[in-house]
């Protein structure tokens, strides 16, 4: 059973601020994960994008180092009603690592250390809306928070974020990942507020 850290309760604060319907703000940074955080060793992560018919491209964590990091300030918004405003992540893009892809798949399964998966179709990975992100306020991401990696794409709820991001699947056809199959949205735009099937 998930188990949330304090900020997922709060009164409704700043009732002027641009947020999505049914979100307050919240100045901490809520914890809830499907299961125990995986502890990866730098040495043996990496991140492959497996593209189908045996094309697959991977990265180790220096190979992911050395490729050119972006600095992103963005709004956060959670599917249990919190948003944080102005969070700053460095990584880099999806753009960079899809270079050299060549597919004519739409949807996307992504992969994460401990077994975690969630549907983003691919055209929500691309033209700088997603990144792989490992650091959080000029510091390196937590394993709580998903350390040493994972994936940030902001504007979408923040389930569609994978924690602890290991890989990225190529499909033709959408099909749910962890949390969709027990409910949640298929897409999960927080400002039509997509919650829930």
């Amino acid at each position: 059973m998930a188990i949330p850290t304090s900020g997922f309760t709060g009164r409704r604060q700043n009732r002027d601020a641009d947020l999505p319907p049914g979100q307050y703000l919240t100045d901490s940074f809520p914890v809830l994960s499907a299961g125990p955080t995986p502890h990866v060793l730098l040495a043996d992560w990496t991140f492959r994008i497996d593209a189908g018919a045996g094309e697959a491209h991977q990265w180790t964590w220096d190979q992911l180092q050395a490729l050119p990091q972006e600095d992103i300030t963005t709004d956060i918004h959670c599917v249990t009603h919190w948003s944080k405003l102005g969070t700053r992540w460095r990584g880099v893009s999806l753009d960079t690592l899809f270079e050299d892809v060549e597919s004519d798949a739409e949807y996307t399964m992504v992969h994460s250390y401990g077994g975690y998966t969630t549907n983003v179709p691919l055209d929500d990975l691309l033209d700088g809306k997603a990144w792989i992100v490992h650091e959080f306020d000029g510091e390196p991401l937590a394993p709580a928070h998903g350390g040493p990696a994972r994936l940030l794409v902001p504007h979408l709820y923040f389930w569609k974020s994978a924690k602890w991001v290991n890989g990225i699947r190529l499909m033709e056809q959408d099909l749910p990942g962890f949390w969709e199959t027990n409910g949640y949205n298929m897409y999960g735009d927080p400002w039509r507020e997509e919650r829930y099937w």
